[in-house]
């Protein structure tokens, strides 16, 4: 691994986040295709992304900033969540899995954030 956001265990959550989502999405029905399929990937994917980002070549002022992004989006992730099963297409065991990783994600960004300061 040769780069620095490879190593962060919050970085390898968020991609495990990433990889659930997708897989999620798969069921979601065509005319969801560019409205709340591609939304989510989007935000799960922008939480990785962030971190990686943020953490290479930053001061750690930059990379609280970048950390500050991929915690938005993994809110947003959480937000179409709730939209998801309002609209009946997740199953309260697959809200309630990814649901638990967004919160686990969001600690460990936030003790990351804390670290930094």
């Amino acid at each position: 691994m040769g780069f620095k956001f490879e190593k962060l265990k919050v970085w390898q959550k968020v991609v495990d986040l990433a990889f659930e989502i997708n897989e999620l999405t798969k069921s979601f029905p065509k005319d969801e295709l560019f409205i709340l399929t591609a939304q989510i990937k989007r935000a799960g994917d922008s939480v990785s992304l962030n971190i990686a980002e943020g953490s290479t070549g930053q001061s750690n002022a930059e990379f609280n900033k970048f950390l500050g992004y991929a915690l938005r989006s993994n809110v947003e992730v959480v937000g179409c969540l709730y939209l998801a099963q309002k609209r009946n297409l997740i199953t309260e065991e697959n809200f309630a899995k990814i649901y638990s990783l967004c919160e686990e994600i969001l600690v460990m960004i936030n003790g990351l954030k804390n670290a930094l300061k």
